[in-house]
């Protein structure tokens, strides 16, 4: 087995592929180890002294570090619990794998614009930072603005705010006039 490693916008964030799917469908964002009970990978890759959170999406495993931890020293247990667990046999996720969108629900007025958010997070964002080893999911829309919620390399990375004002929110607001502005959620 080869897994590819590929540097992303965010310097505490690798993007590994291992040349197989990770998920047949949607994304699953592990910010902490509590929270990787219900993936057996996660959980090995947690194990790596320095792993802050992991990410994956369709053929993708972002990991994040610490400050203080290189990835000289990281890398190769990361690529070996990596490939353990493909050897392994064990499933990615245990129990119920959850293959919706990741955007929130909305019911209510705005329906009909929330749709059409979503389908532009759909079609034009999600692609663009899946390739960076990130992800962004709708968290709600209120009063003209729109809430997202940062995963994978996506969160904490310098470069976002940038991405979210320069990017997303000129997108939205062109394709959408009542959309005037858009911001981060926390987890």
């Amino acid at each position: 087995m080869f897994i590819q490693t590929e540097s992303t916008p965010n310097p505490a964030t690798l993007k590994f592929l291992p040349g197989q799917t990770v998920m047949e469908a949607g994304t699953a964002d592990f910010p902490t180890s509590e929270v990787a009970g219900k993936s057996p990978l996660a959980q090995r890759i947690f194990g790596v002294p320095g792993v802050t959170g992991v990410f994956f999406g369709n053929d993708f495993v972002t990991v994040t570090k610490d400050d203080g931890t290189e990835w000289d020293h990281m890398k190769p247990a990361i690529l070996g619990a990596i490939m353990e667990h493909y050897q392994s046999g064990a499933p990615i996720m245990t129990g119920e794998a959850d293959a919706s969108s990741g955007h929130a629900e909305h019911e209510g007025e705005d329906s009909e614009i929330v749709g059409q958010i979503k389908e532009l997070l759909d079609t034009r964002v999600r692609p663009a930072v899946a390739q960076d080893g990130g992800d962004i999911t709708f968290h709600g829309f209120d009063k003209g603005v729109v809430y997202l919620h940062m995963q994978g390399a996506c969160a904490g990375c310098p470069s976002s705010t940038i991405t979210l004002k320069m990017g997303i929110e000129n997108l939205l607001r062109h394709y959408i006039p009542e959309v005037t502005e858009v911001r981060p959620v926390g987890v």
